[in-house]
């Protein structure tokens, strides 16, 4: 029997599975809980619902502060900030926004592009605010001299980090994404993941979700039941803003 016969299916076999392992690594990135794929686009996405939390935790915050200074934990503010520096600012924006991101977003041009400069100044100006509401709650106690002052850096970073996110979301890494191929996205969701285990020395994103709901707790401003609106025309009976609340699911 011809040798060529013999070994044409071998060679087949072995490109189909060489072609299947190319398929399996185009589609292939970080794993979630469940230990399916997640995309890059889908995680970084995901990263600013752990930023969004921590906008919410600065908004009821403010009102505390401004309603009874004396009666909020500093602490707990100091480590919501302190969350967001870490893995909203220290990594989330620098290791992967400014590094990855931005450059692609430049490179693809158009409408991504000419936010890029707005973002970058964003991010400079909140790791300034986040320095400011680390300096006046490092020591628990708020002083009544920087109770407005204070408040009014919680609302600011928030008012300004709200559309912030939403504008990459919904802009920024829909161009970057696009002008990437599948295997250029898989490789990215790989680089990502090795970057956050670097940072974090395990799932950050695990890690962070961990601690803000435990920072929501000792606030006492937990429970998505708590954020319910009132229904039109009626009276309002939302949460008071005073850290003594108990009202929220745990």
């Amino acid at each position: 029997m011809d040798q060529r016969a013999i070994l044409a299916p071998r060679r087949a076999l072995i490109t189909a599975a060489a072609a299947g392992a190319v398929l399996g690594l185009a589609g292939c990135g970080k794993n979630d809980a469940k230990g399916e794929d997640v995309s890059a686009t889908e995680d970084l996405m995901r990263e600013h619902g752990v930023l969004r939390r921590i906008l919410v935790v600065y908004r009821e915050t403010a009102a505390f502060v401004r309603a009874n200074f004396s009666g909020v934990d500093g602490r707990q503010i100091w480590r919501a900030a302190d969350l967001f520096r870490r893995f909203g600012q220290a990594y989330h924006e620098q290791q992967l926004e400014e590094a990855h991101i931005f450059p692609g977003a430049l490179k693809a041009g158009g409408e991504a592009a000419a936010l890029v400069p707005v973002l970058i100044a964003q991010h400079a100006r909140g790791r300034q605010i986040t320095g400011y509401i680390q300096a006046k709650t490092a020591g628990g106690a708020i002083a009544g001299a920087d109770a407005g002052a204070l408040a009014e850096a919680l609302e600011s970073f928030a008012r300004m980090y709200e559309p912030h996110a939403a504008y990459e979301d919904t802009i920024v890494f829909q161009a970057w994404r696009a002008s990437l191929s599948k295997q250029q996205l898989a490789e990215a969701a790989e680089q990502f993941e090795d970057i956050e285990k670097t940072a974090f020395h395990g799932d950050g994103f695990d890690l962070a979700v961990r601690e803000i709901e435990d920072i929501e707790k000792a606030l006492r401003v937990h429970g998505l039941a708590r954020y319910t609106a009132p229904a039109p025309g009626a009276a309002d009976a939302g949460v008071l803003p005073t850290p003594q609340t108990e009202e929220g699911a745990d």
